[in-house]
């Protein structure tokens, strides 16, 4: 073999190698995404879905998330570009929320809808699931599957967005959670401030003695 062919074979592999790179990784982020993944029980968090892709490049024109077992409230949050409509059960909250985008999405355009939610206290441990039906000028995408004993959400091809919920978030009588606790454990934890402080009384003491020995000397002298 020539050195010609070798390097344009090695020039070939190359540019499939870096093809696939780029290739695998997009293909495995074109799902419909919830942030955060960790969220608090017993609390309100803003759950953020975002995507930037259509139903094989169809253009985006609604997304459909049904609000599952451990949300005790859901509260979609109203953005411009998009028109909500929300399915009640008898208790009042949310079953399933629909955003309808005023113009098609086209595919390759990052866009989001947002939703807080409150998680019931008894989902701490959790990981709820939000499927989600996004619809296209043509076809749709059901974003609903879960992963099963021994799977990730990699090895789905539709993964639904999920969250799992901590442990409840700490309360006291007369603070809540962002209240005056919160408030307090963050001046003890900032050092910034406490450094500050004592180099601050440190360099007013040693201005003191300086010029008490200033003092003494100039009194000497005299």
């Amino acid at each position: 073999m020539s050195r010609t062919h070798l390097s344009t074979r090695i020039a070939l592999g190359v540019a499939a190698g870096a093809v696939l790179a780029v290739g695998v990784p997009l293909a495995a982020s074109a799902h419909v995404e919830v942030d955060p993944t960790d969220a608090p029980a017993g609390a309100t968090t803003p759950l953020t879905f975002g995507f930037h892709h259509g139903c094989d490049d169809s253009p985006t024109r609604s997304l459909t998330i049904t609000i599952p077992d451990g949300v005790g409230n859901a509260t979609p949050v109203y953005q411009g570009g998009w028109t909500i409509d929300r399915t009640l059960g008898d208790d009042g909250v949310p079953t399933s929320i629909t955003f309808t985008a005023d113009s098609p999405i086209e595919s390759g355009v990052a866009a989001s809808v947002g939703v807080d939610a409150l998680f019931d206290t008894s989902a701490k441990g959790e990981t709820i699931a939000f499927p989600v039906e996004q619809k296209c000028v043509v076809g749709s995408t059901s974003w609903s599957q879960i992963p099963k004993q021994g799977q990730t959400r990699d090895d789905l091809d539709n993964p639904a967005p999920s969250v799992t919920i901590g442990v409840a978030t700490p309360t006291t009588d007369g603070d809540d959670a962002t209240g005056t606790a919160a408030t307090t454990t963050a001046a003890n934890s900032d050092p910034v401030a406490r450094w500050l402080a004592g180099g601050g009384l440190v360099a007013g003491v040693v201005a003191l003695v300086l010029a008490g020995i200033g003092l003494r000397r100039r009194s000497s002298k005299s």
